[in-house]
């Protein structure tokens, strides 16, 4: 019933108890908002004031003082937990670098063809799992993607979170509330007439709802990403560096790693390496001849055409090299992504000490590049250099010929796996030292790959809470070694765990109180008397607002309920308006309390500002889209 048309709906008053929670919910913002202080910090703060508040005379239902910290075993944490040690286990075996290539070879390297790939991808992955799931298992993925193509992580997380949360209202299986609303559903039904029943929904039932959402979604950032999308530098992870990036930072040269495709019949046929090298200052790190791709090539391998090759060099060198012998230069790597991307390969340091027996011999002598994958590019020798390339201070030289003395710094190009094999060599003493050192278990794949699948036919086929089917596939990686007991420990965002568990008793006293009785009262009496799409679109804004500060599926709980009684009265689909309730707790963008908000916000560098400029405009398309979309199909 509507408030205002009769006696049967008992009025709220604002209690003592509901003033300071609505205090808190406002202070809360406030932080949020403000970032006096980590987001992640305002929540614990929260709770404690939240706990210490409960002992004061006339507050004693804030809080359950003996469950305040029940947050942290909650469903929603534990879930978080473990799909993060299962995402973890997954991109160990080198799985999630295989997904990355594949996006990258079929949506190149740019923004505006990345995004929709990802953000698709997620979404469909989303419809079927938890939202956080889907966001935490292609965390590693979009990372891996931001490394190869030098594209901001800031740039593409957002789309993909968002996406995610979007792919949750494609089926009645993809987010909590939809997965509670049929049991709402159903509790209403005791109380309406049997000529107003509300029937069930089925699995794909919201389907077309959910699909307009995510094209509205990769469309809002395909055509406004590059205004409202942040560009955050974070420091890297890694001293070492990308090639590109210690050319331009020593010499302020445009060096890279290009690809080039020397075609059938070249005259570069049967050549060696090496002779191309010292006649052309560039170097040749990779070679790919009809299928069989070598890395750090033995310098007298000798040209078969067709092939391809990876040069390393300057960019008009290589075009001139390129044109002289009638190459194809390919704008981006194509064979050679996965191989020289910084997460793979990049430059380092290493000097030579006093025992070393590389002392009085050439990397000539003892074959440099063969011996260790090590491409060398600088000798750093007191203050003289001897380059590879030609600069405005000195000439280029072959450094192949160069005697190695004691004391000599080495700039080399090398996989990082290469640069770990050999930490132990004496003949080094290596000065990078915080690189990527990925110990990648491809052999352990089909155990990553079982129990990721475990998991999944746990979540889609059975009535076990979702932590537990997740956990099941976490400690299944563990069991079979896919990660061992601390790496599990280590994948685990503690922020995100933190902030979660600590909103999640506010939430509650929000609920236990009855301020969100007391403010959905308070907003419905402005509706009395609107016609039903407008009951129905005030319905869609309350939920939206109430997601924002409370668990999403507190909002169903209180809401649903709410929504019936209310088309009930006002002559409308009760089916239509719960379902409403349901779909428009999802609009949960404008600031980061939305779990998957929650868990990118720290890797991307996001601050609150980031979403209230990215979600504002979002959140409006989503409430136009979805009830449009609510009253095209029902």
């Amino acid at each position: 019933m509507v408030p205002g048309e009769g006696d049967d709906v008992d009025t709220i008053t604002l209690t003592l108890e509901m003033g300071v929670v609505l205090g808190l919910l406002a202070f809360t913002v406030a932080l949020f908002v403000s970032e006096i202080i980590r987001i992640d910090l305002a929540a614990i703060l929260v709770m404690v004031l939240l706990g210490a508040l409960s002992y004061l005379p006339g507050l004693g239902n804030l809080a359950d003082v003996n469950h305040l910290f029940d947050g942290f075993a909650s469903n929603a944490v534990i879930s978080i937990i473990a799909v993060m040690i299962i995402g973890l286990g997954l991109d160990k075996t080198g799985l999630m670098s295989k997904v990355a290539g594949l996006i990258l070879r079929r949506g190149g390297t740019t923004e505006a063809r990345i995004i929709p790939i990802v953000s698709g991808t997620v979404a469909i992955i989303s419809s079927f799992m938890q939202n956080v799931g889907a966001a935490a298992l292609f965390l590693p993925v979009v990372s891996r993607i931001a490394a190869r193509t030098g594209l901001p992580l800031s740039r593409l997380l957002m789309p993909m979170g968002f996406c995610a949360i979007l792919g949750g209202t494609m089926t009645m299986v993809g987010s909590s509330p939809l997965i509670l609303l049929n049991d709402l559903i159903a509790s209403s039904n005791e109380m309406l007439p049997e000529g107003q029943k509300i029937a069930e929904f089925g699995l794909f039932s919201v389907t077309p709802v959910g699909v307009l959402l995510i094209l509205t979604g990769i469309g809002y950032f395909i055509f406004f990403g590059r205004w409202v999308l942040p560009v955050v530098e974070k420091e890297d992870a890694t001293s070492g560096q990308s090639m590109q990036g210690y050319m331009r930072q020593i010499y302020g040269l445009n060096a890279d790693i290009f690809e080039v495709v020397v075609p059938e019949g070249n005259i570069l046929v049967g050549q060696t390496l090496s002779d191309i090298m010292d006649a052309h200052h560039l170097y040749i790190i990779g070679t790919d001849y009809r299928g069989r791709k070598v890395v750090a090539p033995m310098s007298e391998t000798t040209i078969e055409t067709p092939c391809r090759l990876a040069v390393l060099g300057l960019r008009r060198v290589v075009q001139e090299f390129s044109e002289t012998y009638g190459l194809k230069m390919l704008p981006t790597q194509e064979r050679f992504v996965e191989d020289f991307a910084a997460t793979s390969a990049g430059v380092a340091e290493i000097v030579i000490p006093p025992n070393s027996s590389l002392i009085g011999q050439t990397p000539r002598d003892v074959r440099f590049r063969q011996t260790y994958a090590f491409s060398l590019l600088a000798i750093h020798r007191g203050d003289e250099v001897l380059s590879l390339v030609e600069t405005e201070d000195h000439e280029a030289c072959r450094l192949g010929e160069q005697v190695l003395r004691a004391g000599d710094t080495l700039a080399v190009h090398t996989p990082w796996d290469a640069l770990a094999r050999q930490k132990a060599n004496r003949d080094f003493v290596i000065i990078t030292s915080d690189f990527p050192q990925e110990d990648l278990r491809p052999q352990k794949v089909g155990w990553a790959l079982g129990f990721f699948a475990l998991a999944l036919v746990l979540i889609l086929f059975t009535d076990l809470r979702l932590s537990l089917c997740l956990l099941v596939g976490a400690v299944g990686m563990i069991l079979s070694k896919v990660l061992s007991i601390d790496e599990a420990y280590g994948a685990v965002s503690w922020q995100t765990v933190f902030l979660l568990a600590s909103l999640i008793p506010l939430g509650q006293a929000v609920q236990n109180t009855g301020t969100a009785g007391w403010i959905a009262q308070e907003i419905l009496q402005l509706l009395d008397g609107w016609p039903i799409w407008a009951l129905q679109a005030g319905l869609a804004v309350l939920a939206t607002a109430f997601t924002l500060v409370m668990s999403n599926v507190g909002a169903t709980v209180l809401l649903v309920p709410l929504a019936v009684s209310i088309a009930v009265a006002a002559g409308g689909d009760p089916g239509l308006f719960a379902l409403t309730v349901a779909i428009a707790t999802s609009n949960s963008f404008l600031i980061p309390t939305h779990q998957v908000n929650a868990l990118i916000m720290g890797p991307a560098g996001y601050r609150v500002a980031d979403f209230v400029r990215a979600g504002s405009l979002m959140t409006v398309l989503f409430l136009i889209v979805s009830l449009t979309a609510l009253n095209l199909f029902y």
